[in-house]
């Protein structure tokens, strides 16, 4: 991995200590989807990433952290509302973070930007490196154990006074419930499965305020957008 902006870099990385665990085979898969998965955030995510961008409170100059970019929709959005701050991002599939750096280098030349692999539950980051940090859907495809070590992080990195945006798959359509219940048990590695109604409690056991919350729909999709400060 390249050396970040010496803002962020941090002593010494860790040893990648990855276990054998799902999040392997998330990161072998997302590889694979990485080419198709936009499909997926067109349909599906962009409504929540407006309204969680919206409500993040994010401003042009800040130093930004996006966590899990995925095909990088909602990070170019925080580059073109932070084209004069710094904007981080990174996700567990060096193929997803790869495409979003060349896609955002083409279409915002002049931005500071960065993004890399990387596993949420070690960030490479000094404490109190940014003034925001983004994180859509990411915690459904981590163990309780690992939502708990990876919001610890976010935490840690995330400024005094700093906003904290969370996106989930939202859990109030029976239907797209029982349905998404059935894709998990399928492809765990992919799909995941739900979390919405745990997370409040979660985050609150990380240190974080809740500060807002939204309930949004695209199509059958159900998403919950929150948000938190340190």
């Amino acid at each position: 991995m390249p050396l970040l902006n010496a803002d962020y870099e941090v002593v010494a990385f860790k040893r990648d200590r990855l276990p054998e665990t799902i999040a392997a085979k998330t990161k072998h898969v997302y590889d694979v989807v990485s080419g198709v998965y936009p499909l997926s955030t067109y349909f599906f995510h962009s409504r929540a990433h407006r309204a969680a961008l919206q409500m993040s409170g994010i401003r042009d100059g800040m130093r930004v952290l996006e966590i899990a970019t995925g095909s990088g929709e909602m990070f170019r959005r925080l580059v073109q509302a932070n084209p004069r701050g710094e904007t981080v991002g990174f996700d567990l599939s060096p193929k997803m973070a790869a495409k979003t750096q060349r896609q955002v280098r083409r279409d915002f030349p002049g931005a500071r930007t960065q993004c890399h692999a990387v596993d949420a539950r070690y960030l490479p980051f000094r404490d109190s490196s940014f003034d925001a940090v983004m994180c859509c859907y990411l915690l459904e495809l981590l163990s309780q154990e690992d939502i708990t070590l990876a919001l610890e992080e976010i935490h840690r990195v995330l400024r005094s006074r700093g906003t904290f945006t969370l996106v989930c798959i939202g859990q109030n359509v029976g239907v797209f419930n029982r349905a998404y219940k059935v894709a998990g048990s399928l492809a765990p590695a992919f799909w995941g499965r739900q979390v919405e109604e745990r997370v409040p409690e979660w985050m609150r056991k990380c240190a974080f305020r809740l500060t807002g919350e939204r309930v949004i729909r695209q199509g059958f999709y159900p998403s919950r957008v929150l948000t938190a400060s340190k």
